[in-house]
């Protein structure tokens, strides 16, 4: 579990614009991590 104001550990992710780490955007852009439940799920 992450609290808030911890570092998130780096991770990849595919998208259709390619494959992302984390740690490529460290001292380059601010990152703001989201998560949220599928779509059209209850929740």
């Amino acid at each position: 579990m992450i609290n808030v104001g911890e570092v998130a550990p780096d991770f990849e992710l595919d998208s259709h614009l390619g494959t992302f780490k984390l740690s490529q955007f460290k001292g380059q852009k601010n990152v703001m991590l989201v998560f949220y439940p599928l779509d059209f799920t209850p929740t």
